[in-house]
């Protein structure tokens, strides 16, 4: 039987894995499709609370996670103007769901249905958090964003290089904005719902999980990296051989 801390670790790799193969299969739009896909499932998934690793937590912060290391391929490979437009997908994919799924409670069920409970105990709570999360996802992604850029700007000044410390921009601002993050989500989306202490578990756990997110995910971001430039190269043997 598989443990959760097993379970967690294993969709860590596939999930940020996934973000890799959908870049190396549909370029940026993979990259795109990725984030509207997982800024749903997170805020389904956040829903379950579970214990691993002596901590309790909810789920949903891998793919979280996975949302930043998207903007920061982004950000590397196509810029800041690109990235922002990542994060106004996620944005808008936000709202349509809320929409969505809230138009689901208001439908009255028949004698034979047996799903509207099931919907009702998971989607009722969805517009609450979707609000908190797309509150915090403004805030954090778009800080995230320019965050990312200030360090790049910073590096290449100070050293003269823009392709070095890639791993200071990626782990630079995403840890400082998961831990922005990691006290505002917990707070809006929970507070009333679980006890304060619950509450700062989850917090204090949330985080330990993006400091291992945020930093788990810079090789990938390396690997994206090295996949657009040997495109890139490939095109311009191509081109050249034309």
């Amino acid at each position: 039987m598989l443990t959760n801390e097993l379970i967690l670790i294993l969709t860590l790799l596939v999930e940020y894995s996934a973000v890799v193969v959908c870049y190396r299969l549909l370029g940026e739009h993979g990259l795109y499709m990725w984030i509207a896909l997982a800024t749903i499932a997170a805020n389904i998934e956040v829903l379950i609370l579970v214990r691993a690793f002596g901590m309790e937590m909810t789920l949903g912060n891998i793919l979280f996670a996975s949302t930043f290391l998207v903007t920061d391929i982004v950000s590397e490979i196509y810029g800041k103007e690109d990235s922002k437009r990542a994060v106004r997908i996620g944005i808008a994919t936000s709202l349509c769901f809320v929409v969505i799924s809230s138009s689901w409670l208001l439908y009255t069920p028949s004698s034979g249905d047996f799903a509207m409970p099931a919907v009702r105990t998971v989607f009722s709570h969805t517009p609450r958090l979707m609000a908190a999360s797309l509150a915090v996802y403004v805030i954090v992604q778009f800080f995230d964003v320019w965050l990312y850029h200030k360090w790049w700007g910073f590096t290449e000044r100070k050293f003269h290089d823009r392709d070095r410390f890639l791993w200071l921009r990626n782990n630079g601002s995403t840890l400082v904005s998961q831990l922005l993050n990691t006290v505002l989500y917990p707070f809006f989306a929970f507070a009333g719902t679980y006890p304060a202490g619950t509450l700062v578990s989850i917090m204090i756990s949330s985080y330990v999980i993006f400091i291992v997110t945020s930093l788990a995910d810079t090789p990938f971001v390396y690997l994206c990296r090295r996949i657009s430039r040997r495109q890139i190269a490939a095109e311009q043997t191509a081109e050249s051989g034309a």
